[in-house]
């Protein structure tokens, strides 16, 4: 079947080689911006979702999806609770823990710390500080053994090993005639785990639960259950099921919740960078309006034949959308091909940078993340397409409505 003439001159137009020399140029540089814009979009949304990904893969691995705690600190009954809890379809696992305020000192070394008393057997079904263990095993932590796990940054600061004693300094003292006075316990390092966030590494240590409750006086009592479920997009959901069949008077809440702010934060930031690089090929694209004017210029008499010999002047109009229209998708050609591959192999060419400039982009004491990640989703490669097509489109309207409007006895006059 044969093609409509106005594409079949907008692909002549766009193939043929131009008198005027600048014309090619500024062709050939609106296509380039349009795709360094389009490539620049796909591999920022792409590290927008893997810093995403980051943070909620790493923030759950020590968190957990949901927390069920005692209204005033304190849970007596967590064995029923959890039962009750765990009734629940979608909970995959449940743990009780003793979480409060620590200080360690090593020698002359003292640091201040997060100490979460855990059942270790327990605690591998709703987090995965098993995989994160640099040094000794979470099995460690016996009852009565006094063994603590530290963050790698934590035991650095302290210039703690394994086999190592340090003095735990309980926040709560003892009251006593002579005043307040703190309770003390030495425990031995018996493992150090890294889990890549420097929030979790320098302020965050374990114990065994029965040692926590016993240096912090609680009896019986824990601090509350964490739970696992099948799916945490689904957790604000079960949070609210669960809450109407406790019996216990409890407070209970979910990640989304607890860690909202870091998830907002990057979801925000990565909306800001979308519009910002959309910029850049609206810039890029808009390029493509003095492209065709000059287009236009440049083809005056031909435009003025086309008139003569019967063409409208909706199929002069479609002639220069479709030269500009194949300019934008051979942009947004290049644009696509290399933001997939930049972005499917940041992990290699940023660590190259990295060597080249002799620095650290993302440096773990000051960010969550020391390594830059990616993610790549064809829904975001998709929408970046279909805007910088639309773009694309926008600019050939004004040159290509100025063609269209030449009268063919004044661009002839003077042949």
């Amino acid at each position: 079947m044969a093609l409509p003439f106005e594409l079949l001159i907008g692909l002549r137009y766009t193939r043929a080689k131009r008198r005027n020399g600048f014309i090619s140029f500024i062709s050939a540089f609106s296509m380039l911006g349009i795709g360094l814009g389009v490539a620049a979009l796909i591999v920022v949304l792409s590290v927008m979702n893997g810093f995403q990904k980051e943070l909620r893969t790493r923030i759950l691995g020590v968190a957990s999806h949901i927390q069920i705690m005692g209204m005033d600190g304190d849970l007596p009954n967590w064995s029923e609770v959890a039962a009750q809890a765990g009734k629940h379809p979608s909970v995959r696992a449940a743990a009780p823990f003793v979480q409060a305020q620590g200080m360690f000192s090593v020698d002359n070394g003292v640091r201040g710390a997060m100490v979460r008393g855990i059942q270790p057997d327990l605690e591998d079904r709703v987090a995965d500080f098993s995989e994160h263990m640099k040094a000794g095993k979470l099995e460690e932590l016996q009852p009565g053994s006094f063994g603590v796990v530290l963050g790698s940054e934590l035991a650095r600061a302290l210039r703690a090993g394994v086999g190592d004693k340090v003095t735990l300094i309980a926040a709560q003292g003892t009251v006593t005639p002579a005043g307040v006075v703190p309770r003390l316990k030495s425990f031995t390092v018996t493992g150090i785990f890294e889990v890549g966030m420097y929030e979790f590494d320098s302020g965050l240590a374990l114990i065994n639960m029965e040692d926590a409750q016993r240096l912090y006086r609680m009896g019986e009592s824990v601090t509350g259950v964490r739970l696992k479920v099948d799916d945490l997009f689904q957790a604000p959901r079960i949070a609210r099921e669960i809450a109407r069949t406790l019996l216990a008077d409890t407070y209970i809440y979910d990640w989304t919740k607890s860690h909202a702010n870091f998830f907002r934060a990057v979801q925000i930031e990565k909306n800001m960078m979308f519009i910002i690089l959309s910029l850049i090929v609206a810039v890029a694209a808009f390029n493509l309006v003095t492209t065709l004017v000059m287009a236009v210029t440049d083809k005056n008499a031909d435009i003025a034949i086309l008139r003569t010999l019967g063409a409208r002047p909706r199929s002069i109009m479609a002639v220069f959308m479709v030269q500009g229209a194949i300019t934008g998708l051979l942009g947004m050609g290049l644009g696509i091909v290399g933001g997939v591959l930049l972005a499917k192999n940041v992990d290699v060419v940023v660590p190259f940078i990295e060597r080249i400039l002799g620095t650290q982009f993302l440096d773990k004491s000051v960010y969550y993340i020391s390594q830059l990640p990616s993610e790549l989703q064809w829904g975001d490669v998709g929408l970046v397409t279909g805007i910088s097509f639309v773009l694309a489109l926008l600019a050939t309207l004004y040159p290509s409505w100025r063609a269209a409007r030449i009268n063919p006895a004044e661009a002839l006059r003077y042949e």
